[in-house]
């Protein structure tokens, strides 16, 4: 059985040692042909460093260096176009998601499953990064029409076939888990615990949070650009009836006319107008990126790949 786990790496200079070590344990209770990619993005600290310790060390380690941080979804695109695995696997290098739970992934496969996403039965996160979790699965549902399960977890296995298809996505927006549901094949989902991290802190801010949410909800549906239509009808239509009640009551009940309305519905009806042309140009913003054919990620330094 070859098997390829891929981890994106970001700042866990400290973390990739341990994290080596844990995965071949389990890996070698599984198999003796495997490998272990970790593709570095960059980070501020050395990372690649210790990255380049273990594949000195180790043959079965291999090291893929991003020219510049590129992000951990095309990271994980590089490390795909990479394996050579039968199975492969991709988890977050912060050690929340447990190697051990690999053996469970790998039972669901061999049931028959393509795809075997994991969800985590609870959440070792603040409880601010909680909330805000659950309202992005709220509005990823209204916005995309699919639902994204506030504890999916970043832990997934999928075959060989599944990844050829997924190199040959071209997506500048690169979601790997809704690109994945996207492909389809027969997939199940497998709860596993989430453990806490081992060392320092996740590297995604409220702002990197937000946007990869803005990223997700017009990735993949244009359901943003038709609520802001049905929006406009909506206040149209309002504004039409609301129209005919002032007149009416400008003639039977001697309205006065009063400034503070007339300015409170111009700014709301200035800021519904900005708000249309902010959501049509994100999307013509994603074309504009999509249509300069530019690369998704550029390598580097590899070491121990292709040997």
């Amino acid at each position: 059985m070859q098997i390829s786990v891929i981890s994106p790496v970001y700042m866990a200079e400290k973390i990739v040692p341990e994290l080596v070590k844990r995965i071949s344990e389990e890996l070698r209770l599984i198999s003796t042909d495997f490998e272990i990619i970790l593709v570095d993005d960059c980070g501020p600290d050395n990372s690649w460093k210790e990255i380049k310790k273990q594949c000195k060390k180790y043959k079965f380690v291999k090291g893929i260096k991003l020219s510049r941080n590129f992000g951990q979804h095309y990271a994980v695109s590089a490390g795909i176009a990479k394996a050579t695995g039968d199975n492969i696997v991709l988890m977050d290098c912060d050690l929340q998601d447990n190697p051990r739970d690999i053996h469970k992934l790998l039972e669901k496969r061999n049931e028959g499953y393509e795809v075997v996403f994991t969800e985590r039965i609870k959440r070792k996160h603040s409880a601010l990064k909680t909330i805000i979790a659950f309202i992005y699965n709220k509005l990823f549902t209204l916005f995309s029409g699919g639902d994204y399960h506030i504890n999916a977890g970043s832990l997934v296995l999928f075959s060989k076939r599944v990844g050829l298809e997924f190199n040959k996505l071209e997506d500048k927006d690169r979601l790997y888990l809704q690109m994945l549901k996207w492909i389809g094949f027969k997939s199940t989902v497998v709860a596993v615990n989430h453990d806490k991290r081992l060392e320092g802190k996740s590297s995604y801010n409220f702002i990197k949070l937000l946007k990869i949410g803005i990223q997700g909800w017009t990735s993949h549906s244009d359901k943003l650009l038709k609520f802001s239509v049905y929006l406009g009808t909506i206040l149209s239509f309002v504004s039409f009836i609301a129209g005919i009640l002032i007149i009416i009551k400008y003639f039977f009940y001697n309205l006065q006319p009063g400034w503070p309305s007339i300015i409170v519905t111009i700014l709301f009806s200035t800021g519904l107008i900005l708000l249309s042309v902010g959501v049509m140009g994100l999307y013509i913003g994603k074309i504009f990126e999509q249509s300069k054919n530019r690369p998704l990620y550029i390598i580097d330094e590899e070491i121990n790949v292709n040997d």
